[in-house]
């Protein structure tokens, strides 16, 4: 029987943008680039290791947002994976982490699973809590923080770095899993990987599609919201000091008056 597993995978804001928020105090993600979160690139390598490894295997991509949305599936595919399911509606607007776990653990049951893997967190939000809310609501176990995973015999099994110890975990499947920034840089996709993403199938569904009620979720079913919101202020111009034979005392009181030291 073919091993099924989902890869969990956000489109977030490009970090290197203009990022700010909208009237409502969402992000605002008219005005900025998006992308596949780096840290879910992780996720989706590790998914092809471990499909690599299996005898049989199928990769789903799964991602829950708005419809440019779908170019973080695309990359996903374009690394390797067989398939994706983008979940859009408009009633998904201002959901927070515990809503995203409820939309995307209804679309893991509908799409089958054996099992799933997530990256660390998001580069946005980085609550880094959706791995463990899914296995919850899925009520399968969940071996999160993992710098090493493999399947093997239907167990998932790897390693989670501490500062002053490393564990090996090991939980039966079907489970849930994470992985961090330090299982293995991620591939880059191929010129034949991106032709070929362009054919792979996408399915798309709505709330309704997963039996989900609009007030469950977006700003209404908000367990979490931003309250107020204040811009960073303007980078202003630096303190220069001239050394006239004076330049260390002036550094050194300066860091004293900032605290430094």
């Amino acid at each position: 029987m073919s091993l099924r597993i989902v890869v969990t995978v956000k489109y977030v804001p490009d970090a290197t943008g203009d990022r700010h928020f909208a009237d409502d105090l969402t992000v605002d993600r008219d005005d900025v680039d998006g992308l596949l979160s780096e840290l879910d690139e992780y996720a989706v390598e590790q998914a092809l290791q471990i499909a690599d490894a299996a005898d049989d295997a199928e990769i789903t991509v799964l991602t829950v947002g708005p419809e440019d949305a779908k170019d973080a599936l695309r990359k996903a595919l374009s690394m390797g994976a067989d398939k994706a399911i983008h979940v859009e509606d408009d009633g998904l607007h201002g959901t927070d982490a515990i809503g995203t776990s409820l939309v995307l653990a209804k679309a893991i049951e509908k799409a089958g699973y054996d099992l799933v893997i997530s990256g660390m967190a998001s580069t946005d939000g980085t609550a880094g809590i959706v791995p463990a809310l899914l296995a919850e609501r899925l009520g399968v176990p969940q071996v999160t923080l993992l710098s090493e995973v493999s399947v093997e015999d239907g167990v998932v099994r790897g390693r989670r770095d501490g500062d002053s110890a490393s564990e090996q975990l090991e939980a039966s499947l079907p489970a849930v899993v994470s992985v961090t920034d330090q299982s293995g840089e991620a591939r880059y996709p191929s010129f034949k990987g991106i032709m070929a993403a362009k054919k792979k199938p996408v399915q798309s569904w709505d709330l309704e599609d997963l039996e989900i009620e609009t007030d469950e979720v977006g700003l209404e079913g908000a367990w979490t919201k931003v309250e107020t919101a204040t811009e960073r202020p303007a980078r202003t111009a630096g303190t220069i000091v001239k050394d006239e034979g004076e330049g260390g005392k002036q550094l050194a009181e300066f860091l004293a008056g900032q605290k430094f030291i």
